[in-house]
């Protein structure tokens, strides 16, 4: 079994992309600037945002992080993003998702301008990625793609199986794996939570990427000898055995799989560390536009 070390790859690709600024910023030009959106108190995205900032400082992009309030209007917010479309200074924007429910995360999103959208969401740039186009690909699933590139993991003719069909993973990985490229020209299965005999259309995988969100959905049962494992699921459950007394546990029962597969992520230190450097890699992208 070979660890998929997202830590370490993406690490590795944090120190890419500094080098490219350093190198940019010595020739007289200027560093990528990044911009973000918090609004409210919630935890895990203030803890998601934090984490993104820092990742900025680290290769040596400019950021901005724009905070408000739980109560801001729509329209104070579309007014915000307009701001930041307009200003030549920052090269990408995200706005950080979920947002409260007076606001139509939808209607926001289409207000990023294509060319700042490094999350990728924009109906736009899901469309240019259905084609093969140029488009800056949501982080998680192009943290994926880069993670099976750098390991060199064979996918062309596989069954690779996709279970969960969110927007933001699901989907677009779905997309991307059946593209007649390198990653992809796989025979794509999704599975959700409508889906029958989940567990004999797992077995068939030689690649089953897995973002659900329910903590050790995926059983050794269900894992085809030798498959390549992607656990994109982070839960955070209590333990007796931590000091925090809780741990993070992803969508595969990881311990019992492990001896079975041929590649898998672990959670965490896998998928998630990807996400942010391929959101600093689309920023960079931004910046050259």
């Amino acid at each position: 079994m070979i660890l998929l070390d997202g830590k370490k790859t993406s690490n590795d690709i944090k120190d890419e992309i500094a080098l490219e600024v350093s190198e940019i910023v010595n020739n007289g030009g200027k560093k990528p600037h990044l911009a973000a959106i918090l609004v409210g108190n919630n935890g895990a995205s203030e803890t998601y945002v934090n984490a993104k900032v820092k990742a900025c400082e680290k290769v040596g992009f400019d950021s901005t992080l724009i905070r408000l309030d739980e109560s801001v209007k729509e329209e104070e917010l579309i007014n915000e993003i307009i701001k930041i479309n307009n200003n030549d200074s920052i090269d990408g924007l995200i706005v950080q998702l979920p947002l409260p429910k007076h606001i139509d995360e939808k209607k926001i999103i289409n207000t990023i301008s294509i060319e700042k959208d490094v999350d990728g969401f924009h109906p736009t740039n899901i469309g240019n990625m259905t084609l093969n186009l140029p488009c800056f690909i949501p982080a998680t699933p192009a943290g994926i793609i880069e993670l099976i590139k750098r390991y060199n993991i064979e996918t062309s003719g596989k069954n690779c199986v996709v279970i969960g069909r969110s927007h933001i993973v699901g989907l677009p990985i779905s997309i991307l794996m059946a593209r007649n490229s390198y990653p992809g020209n796989s025979t794509v299965t999704i599975l959700h939570s409508r889906s029958k005999n989940i567990n004999e259309i797992c077995k068939k995988a030689d690649i089953l990427i897995v973002a659900l969100g329910k903590a050790n959905f995926v059983t050794s049962e269900m894992i085809k000898e030798g498959a390549c494992v992607i656990d994109v699921g982070i839960t955070r459950v209590t333990s007796n055995v931590t000091k925090s007394g809780w741990k993070l546990l992803g969508d595969v029962d990881f311990e019992n799989v492990k001896d079975k597969v041929s590649y898998i992520t672990p959670v965490p230190g896998g998928v998630g560390p990807m996400t942010i450097a391929m959101l600093l890699k689309n920023t960079l992208s931004a910046s050259k536009l």
